[in-house]
């Protein structure tokens, strides 16, 4: 009897923390917490329509560059360097090739042979291999790779540091040091997995040598891996839209774009003028771009000059970048804004584009609403149905946002729903590093090179043309075989609050967006296991 007692003291204890919970929840809900959601969707639903408006924007730019705006070769003047076969290579101006590496042991003979295949007089072209490799085994074998080229009368230069300080804006600002440097009037820059054509100079120094207030120009990416497997062909979705609209956009408007780090020339004289590169933030090139516009210097972009490039193959590869490619603008945005505002130099409304349009909308709003507004505040109207969300700020706006984000990749069009799924759980890191940007903390300047593959998925497929002691792509891929080690904690909390708010939807049955939380949660879960990576297109 004694014991039945004390039990239903405890469960009455029990029941009044429960009921006294209850009724704090009560006390606070209406006038606290709904009134937050409520503020959220607002928010949300502003941020939304800036994104809209931002995309229709461009969308109608680029439906008019197409239709009548005139080549590059025609706004601009645009002559091939004659081979004159009595002066020689005199016509030819000299051009500077940098290439910087950091333990690149799959790709450097790749891009080593590409740039000393440009078709260019030797005598007017040094390649400059700057190499911050940290093992001696692969610096070694660089070394030997610039050796045997230099053996066949190309002019090549192996460059190493003592330490990385500015990782890669440290070791190109370092290149251009060198004495051999000062009668190159140009620069041409590739990433260790870039592969230029080799008539890449003659189309692009042309621009630059005709038209004096040119400062860079920029070439499109092209992915040798865009179809390893889901997560490279969402990649390649996003990147499409970038170089096909946003690229070519801001060229045919403002001349100004944000410089992609690779795959360009600059005009030496204008990467002096702007201050040279600065390792104050993950974006030394984007940094670079905005100082040089801001001094009045131009940019083209040529869709049609295409470099082979390669895709981030594992998840935990692509959310550093995707951290450093988020984090870096909004750092540049905090550290520049002033400075823009200030400038008069350039135009009113060139200073209104790169702020809104350039830095504002596309590196901070569109990272914040995807995350807040789809996987934070809709799911949260869900508990607090209080709330309501307009149709056109939860379905038409973000459908016409994605129809015109789909552009830049027809051939991936069926593609758009698992896109959508997938953007929204990249969102999270996004929104993640943009903060982190903006109030420069914690990982602000962190730099972990991406991880680059390169032929390691055809040698495999092609194993008796494979060296032996070659590592296959498969060893590479498995270095989390372990589920523990694979794991992403963050996207599975989501994805657990997503199903959560998907079941109650279902059961209610007020709204029916428990099929978008289920099918998000699931994404979250598949990108929370680690097997993004493994999906086959």
């Amino acid at each position: 009897m004694a014991d039945q007692a004390i039990q239903e003291q405890l469960m009455g204890a029990r029941g009044d923390i429960g009921g006294q919970l209850q009724m704090m929840w009560e006390l606070i809900k209406a006038p606290l917490i709904v009134p937050m959601v409520r503020i959220g969707v607002y928010v949300c639903l502003a941020m939304s329509l800036m994104l809209f408006i931002e995309r229709l924007y461009m969308g109608i730019v680029i439906v008019l560059v197409k239709l009548f705006w005139k080549k590059p070769d025609k706004r601009y003047k645009w002559e091939a360097v004659a081979d004159d076969i009595e002066a020689g290579s005199s016509n030819f101006p000299f051009v500077l090739v940098q290439i910087p590496m950091y333990n690149e042991k799959e790709v450097y003979k790749i891009s080593i042979g590409a740039a000393c295949n440009l078709s260019w007089p030797a005598d007017r072209l040094m390649i400059q291999v700057l190499d911050d490799s940290t093992d001696p085994a692969i610096k070694d074998m660089v070394e030997l790779e610039c050796q045997r080229w230099a053996s066949k009368g190309i002019n090549i230069r192996y460059q190493i540091r003592e330490n990385r300080v500015g990782y890669k804006a440290g070791a190109l600002k370092e290149g251009l040091k060198r004495s051999y440097v000062k009668d190159c009037e140009y620069v041409a820059i590739f990433d260790a997995d870039f592969r230029p054509e080799p008539d890449f100079l003659r189309r692009a120094i042309p621009f630059l040598m005709h038209n004096s207030d040119i400062a860079l120009i920029q070439a499109r990416w092209r992915f040798v891996n865009a179809d390893e497997c889901l997560m490279t062909r969402m990649q390649e979705m996003s990147l499409d839209y970038h170089f096909t609209v946003e690229q070519e956009v801001g060229s045919a408007t403002h001349a100004f774009f944000g410089f992609n780090g690779t795959a360009g020339v600059w005009r030496i004289a204008a990467i002096n003028e702007a201050g040279g590169w600065k390792d104050r933030t993950t974006v030394e090139d984007m940094d670079l771009a905005v100082r040089a516009s801001l001094r009045g210097w131009k940019f083209l972009y040529l869709g049609d000059l295409q470099v082979k490039s390669e895709l981030p193959s594992t998840f935990k590869a692509f959310r550093f970048q995707q951290h450093r490619w988020s984090c870096g603008p909004a750092n540049l945005f905090r550290k520049m804004v002033m400075e823009i505002i200030k400038n008069k130099r350039v135009r009113f409304w060139k200073k209104v584009y790169v702020i809104y349009s350039f830095f504002l909308v596309r590196k901070i709003v569109a990272h914040m609403v995807t995350f807040f507004f789809y996987c934070v505040v809709l799911p949260l109207t869900i508990i607090f149905p209080e709330v309501e969300v307009p149709l056109w700020g939860s379905v038409y706006i973000p459908s016409i946002i994605t129809i015109l984000n789909s552009v830049g990749t027809p051939r991936s069009i069926h593609l758009l729903f698992y896109w959508i799924l997938f953007e929204n759980v990249m969102s999270l890191h996004r929104t993640k590093a943009t903060l982190i940007g903006l109030l420069e903390a914690g990982r602000v300047n962190e730099w972990v090179v991406t991880e680059k593959l390169g032929d390691a998925l055809k040698n495999t497929a092609n194993a008796k043309d494979k060296l032996p002691g070659t590592a296959p792509k498969v060893a590479v891929r498995k270095t989390r075989s372990k589920l523990i080690e694979r794991m992403n904690f963050l996207e599975l909390g989501f994805g657990v609050f997503l199903f959560i708010c998907g079941c109650r939807d279902f059961m209610n049955g007020k709204f029916s967006y428990y099929i978008y939380l289920f099918l998000q949660s699931l994404s979250f879960f598949i990108v929370g296991f680690g097997y993004v990576g493994t999906i086959l297109p």
